[in-house]
């Protein structure tokens, strides 16, 4: 069992920057995906960034060129700049997890949420 926990949520008004950490706890094989979600009221829990084992990251559209998605192994970072209002929202953790050697099976881990709150 992983346990993904996170920090650096808080408030900060339009323009600012806030910077998220996640950490994971240990595992027996690697953490294949960690990511960031986020959902507002009444909306729907959407990507907001990812960064796989290999390297490779990629963004929602309306994040480039504003967030930066970091990992180093079992902790990964987001770099928020610019916020905006809309960004308002529980911003969570995910870690999709390797259960085998060669990553055949894995299982997909959240985080509790950090509440990010951007005002105008």
């Amino acid at each position: 069992q992983v346990q993904l926990v996170e920090s650096g949520g808080g408030s900060v008004q339009a323009g600012g920057s806030l910077r998220l950490s996640c950490a994971a706890s240990k595992n027996k094989f690697r953490i294949d995906v960690m990511a960031w979600y986020r959902q507002a009221p009444g909306k729907q829990r959407e990507l907001v960034a990812s960064a796989t084992h290999a390297g490779t990251s990629m963004y929602a559209d309306s994040v480039k060129g504003r967030f930066t998605i970091s990992r180093d192994n079992a902790n990964v970072y987001l770099q928020m700049n610019n916020l905006e209002p809309e960004e308002t929202a529980v911003y969570y953790c995910y870690a999709r997890v390797c259960e085998t050697l060669f990553c055949s099976y894995t299982k997909d881990y959240w985080g509790q949420g950090t509440q990010v709150t951007v005002s105008s």
